[in-house]
């Protein structure tokens, strides 16, 4: 196993923050066949397209609290649901306008590559 060298962590995710993270995850999603607009998501649903986001970007998955805040300021509504009812605790509902942006986004990221 390769491990990370100090300018790797210098070179990683520069200049991308959450909300750039989160919106290429809902892109994502949403181009793997997903419906994501208008439905009440749990958290789990989109926990593995955070992390393929993160991946793409060279950074560290958002954590629960920070996703929910970050997705809260782009305009979906989150809410909290009880700890003994799921493991990330959040329901996610996005906006068709939110939807469609982030699509947008993740088509543009994709033809940078």
């Amino acid at each position: 196993m390769r491990q990370p060298t100090f300018f790797d962590g210098e070179r990683k995710g520069k200049g991308f923050g959450t909300e750039s993270v989160l919106l290429y995850a809902l892109g994502d999603f949403q181009e793997r066949g997903k419906v994501l607009a208008g439905r009440d998501l749990p958290f789990d649903r989109l926990r593995g397209a955070f992390r393929r986001a993160s991946e793409a970007f060279g950074t560290e998955p958002p954590g629960d609290e920070e996703a929910a805040a970050a997705l809260t300021a782009l305009g979906a509504q989150v809410r909290r649901v009880p700890t003994y009812f799921a493991k990330h605790p959040f329901r996610v509902l996005v906006p068709t306008p939110l939807a469609e942006k982030a699509r947008g986004f993740f088509l543009e990221m994709k033809k940078r590559d």
